[in-house]
């Protein structure tokens, strides 16, 4: 038999598990609620864009060149304007594979190993995997019930500039902050601007839950008050329309994007997504996406009732303004991870705090999506949860409504 591993690089990933579908209750994982994807009308919007524009499937990029469908870049730069106020013009939109390939690009285009990058202690697993993989330090800044810690910030500037250390980018989920959920406000998105520009270092901006806020109003976004082209945006519409389209972008000032594009070597991203997307999005994305607000919140009601029911006040969590998953801090005795290997076995599946996390309290949060699973299996799930974890670590202490 062929052993491939005589034929892998020393930094070659782990083998791949073999999948066996989805957990029971699965509260890992950006999905979204089934029942609100909008099938009737994505069909339609196939129907009537492939009779009209699919003959331009037969070149790469749709006739609308490498940055990606032109009437979809037109939706963006409109909604953007309405939703987030950045003024931006299509030429300035780079259409891609979902988030993760924004990611990848601006990594690639920004980084190399051993340089220094600034990310929120509390972030985005896939952001620490993928920062981790490509050996940069990440500097963690704390969060506040308003955002980042712009004066911790402030001191790791300092001292970063007193060690001749440049980082890279400043990464930032500001809108519904992946896991926390907290939203930056108004003035902390004004002083990141402007701390960026005193130490001329770019930002990251990571919007890509903004568009699920359930009643706040959407605060403007970063890229809104950046006038010096420091800001680079991405966002995306998996979890407004559906995960699986993988449908995403980049905005950010020409010079800046002509720089990242050479590396989207994949031809461009799936082209019929882009014009069912593009012929959607005209008539129906805010109707659509106001009524996913109202049944996720719905959702994220019923999660933290199920908490409060079954794990009482040792689920320590802030209620969410949106989104489709909560943060959870469990008392010291509680070993996320190890609670999220006994509870998949059982058929619950959780994300430990510690894969979120570059703070070494991690260990004892969880995150947990809600935007799936039923209301009926939000709450016999966080039941199982509960158990599971009375069981293993004595918490919760009382158990009478379990």
């Amino acid at each position: 038999m062929f052993d491939v591993n005589n034929f892998l690089h020393s930094d070659a990933l782990g083998a791949a598990i073999e999948w066996n579908g989805y957990p029971r209750f699965n509260f890992i994982g950006g999905h979204n609620d089934s029942e609100n994807i909008p099938v009737v009308s994505l069909r339609e919007s196939i129907d009537n864009v492939i009779l009209k524009e699919g003959k331009t499937l037969a070149k790469y990029g749709l006739e609308s060149g490498p940055q990606g469908y032109i009437p979809l870049r037109s939706f963006i730069s409109s909604q953007l304007k309405n939703s987030a106020s950045i003024n931006c013009s299509e030429k300035e939109i780079l259409v891609v594979s979902g988030s993760l390939q924004a990611l990848d690009l601006v990594n690639t285009t920004f980084l190399k190993r051993g340089d220094t990058v600034i990310i929120e202690e509390e972030n985005y697993g896939g952001t620490i995997s993928r920062l981790k993989r490509l050996g940069v330090n990440m500097v963690g800044i704390p969060l506040e019930k308003d955002g980042m810690d712009l004066v911790f910030l402030q001191k790791v500037l300092d001292r970063l500039e007193g060690e001749n250390k440049k980082p890279r980018y400043i990464y930032t989920i500001p809108t519904i902050q992946n896991p926390t959920g907290t939203i930056m406000s108004v003035e902390k998105r004004k002083g990141l601007i402007d701390l960026s520009k005193k130490y001329m270092i770019p930002i990251f901006e990571d919007d890509c839950y903004a568009d699920l806020i359930y009643e706040k109003k959407r605060p403007p976004a970063i890229k809104s008050f950046d006038d010096e082209g420091y800001v680079i945006y991405c966002g995306s519409f998996s979890k407004s329309i559906a995960p699986a389209l993988r449908v995403g972008y980049l905005v950010a000032d020409w010079n800046v994007l002509s720089r990242i594009l050479p590396y989207k070597t994949d031809a461009g991203s799936g082209s019929l997504e882009q014009m069912a997307l593009a012929e959607f999005c005209k008539n129906n994305f805010s109707s659509h996406v106001n009524k996913l607000r109202s049944e996720l919140k719905k959702k994220s009601d019923a999660i933290c009732d199920a908490l409060d029911k079954y794990f009482g006040s040792t689920a320590d969590y802030q209620k969410p303004d949106g989104g489709i998953f909560i943060w959870i801090e469990m008392p010291e005795e509680v070993d996320t991870s190890r609670l999220y290997e006994i509870a998949i076995k059982q058929g619950v599946a959780i994300n430990p705090g510690q894969e979120w996390s570059i703070n070494p309290n991690g260990k004892r949060k969880m995150r947990l999506c809600y935007g799936n699973p039923t209301i009926d299996e939000i709450d016999e799930g966080i039941k199982l949860l509960a158990e599971i974890c009375q069981k293993e670590f004595g918490i919760p202490n009382q158990i009478a409504n379990l």
